[in-house]
């Protein structure tokens, strides 16, 4: 999946910031290696610049071991045939809602971003961490 990308590509969503093929792989590494997700899609609209997908992951959260279907909108950009930007949209809420046993955590969570970041960032540094990589 990371030749996909252009080396100095973007990747933003609800909790990451990534910039650098390297910084997306490990992420969509971890993803796949620690979660159950399953992924159905639409692409909506595709050409030689630009892309977007209707995306449903399904998966069970690590944290909480609750079920996830996360409805996310993908915007792509591409050039020389690979995608130079990647942008998921999804409803925080909603999604904290399914993520998070009722309480504090979840109302946080589904409101700042910078609460959601905080936990991505420190799953993916244990991620490398525990894979060596620097």
């Amino acid at each position: 999946m990371a030749a996909c990308y252009s080396p100095s590509a973007t990747f933003s969503d609800i909790a990451f910031t990534l910039k650098g093929r390297g910084q997306i792989h490990e992420m969509w590494q971890m993803i796949c290696e620690n979660t159950d997700i399953r992924a159905t899609f639409e692409v909506l609209h595709a050409d030689a610049v630009e892309g977007r997908v209707a995306l449903v992951d399904h998966y069970t959260y690590t944290d909480t071991a609750r079920t996830v279907r996360n409805v996310i909108d993908s915007r792509f950009r591409f050039q020389d045939g690979v995608i130079v930007q990647h942008d998921d949209h999804c409803d925080p809420r909603a999604w904290a809602g399914m993520a998070f046993p009722t309480g504090v955590r979840g109302f946080l969570a589904g409101r700042f971003r910078i609460v959601r970041s905080f936990a991505a960032r420190r799953k993916l540094e244990a991620f490398r961490r525990q894979h060596a990589i620097h």
